[in-house]
């Protein structure tokens, strides 16, 4: 276990036993942390990119140290993490270890305190997210989970569920992405040719609608309805 100390040079053997252990550890670490320290990135990832990033930067910024104990530590993580991930697809029981379940922090409109303190939140962390999501009352809230990932998922409460065309049986119109046909003061060519409008059109139609050149266009689309918006710089 000498391959714990400092030592002035490692085998091969030792710097992989090294990185297994340190591998492990930060799981555990990471584990402990909780979902809101690793926020959007899931918990191997997290690990990974930790890890990584300081066994790599080592050796670019100390003369002394060689690649052989990065690469060679690098390589067993990126095994492991392979493995990792090739036994969370296929041992559900290492799944749950390594994956954190969702945690319920609101139903029927009550805040769940027990959740809360699970998943390492407080009340204002929780009402930063319903905001973020445009949800102004926990009360309109019918179901609320903290995700694995560090980020909230919510239901309404039916009596608050916006209004479709689908809930009025009313026919709704297909999903149009508008062509951007200028950017950034100049023609994107290939659109503009999409839209079956030539530069003599647009030229024109920015002349006589919105008194201005394209120079001055910071931003240009037209939906298959034909219709042209334009943002100019401010």
């Amino acid at each position: 276990m000498d391959f714990f100390e400092g030592q002035q040079t490692l085998t091969t053997i030792e710097w992989g036993l090294r990185a297994v252990i340190a591998y492990f550890f930060l799981v555990i670490v990471a584990k402990i942390l909780g979902q809101r320290a690793i926020s959007q990135l899931r918990l191997l990832d997290f690990v990974m990119a930790l890890v990584i990033g300081n066994i790599i930067a080592h050796p670019l910024s100390d003369e002394e140290l060689g690649l052989k104990g990065s690469v060679v530590t690098t390589m067993v993580l990126v095994v492991l993490y392979l493995a990792s991930l090739f036994s969370i697809l296929k041992w559900p029981v290492i799944r749950g270890l390594v994956n954190n379940k969702p945690i319920k922090v609101v139903q029927n409109g009550d805040i769940i305190y027990k959740g809360l303190k699970k998943a390492r939140i407080s009340i204002d962390v929780l009402l930063e997210e319903l905001r973020e999501k445009n949800v102004d009352d926990v009360k309109k809230v019918a179901l609320a989970y903290w995700e694995a990932n560090g980020s909230i998922s919510y239901f309404l409460d039916p009596q608050y569920e916006p209004i479709t065309p689908d809930y009025l049986q009313m026919k709704a119109e297909p999903f149009d992405l508008p062509r951007i046909i200028i950017k950034e003061g100049k023609i994107v060519k290939r659109e503009l040719k999409h839209v079956q409008k030539d530069e003599s059109w647009l030229i024109s139609n920015l002349e006589r609608v919105y008194q201005t050149e394209i120079k001055n266009v910071l931003l240009a689309t037209m939906d298959s309805k034909g219709t042209l918006k334009v943002f100019l710089y401010n």
